[in-house]
């Protein structure tokens, strides 16, 4: 589960495991519709991150996922830090790619 330290008043330091990137996978599978230019950008950009550096905020429609899983807005903060394991972004691409046909036909 994710993890959300407030540092102070302007700095979050976050903590994502492998299991976050699954319950993220799982939510863009229940409503592919509502998120699928997000599902769209995550598959099309991350290798362009070396997919274990992508930012979320890069792209206007990618950080809903995330902020849902946190559960708070990272917006609020002046900075943060992201502390995830490799598997964690190789996971979360795989699960954007087996969505991505299904989101592409979505918005057509």
């Amino acid at each position: 589960m994710a993890k959300v330290n407030v540092i102070d008043d302007r700095t979050l330091k976050i903590e994502l495991s492998l299991e976050d990137a699954i319950t993220m996978v799982q939510q863009a599978a229940g409503e592919v519709a509502r998120f699928a230019g997000e599902i769209i950008t995550i598959f099309e950009e991350m290798p362009k991150f070396n997919y274990t550096h992508y930012c979320f905020y890069a792209f206007d429609d990618t950080a809903q996922l995330f902020e849902n899983l946190l559960g708070i807005d990272p917006k609020q903060y002046k900075t943060f830090s992201l502390d995830a394991p490799d598997a964690f972004f190789y996971s979360l691409y795989g699960g954007m790619a087996s969505l991505y046909e299904e989101a592409k036909k979505s918005v057509s």
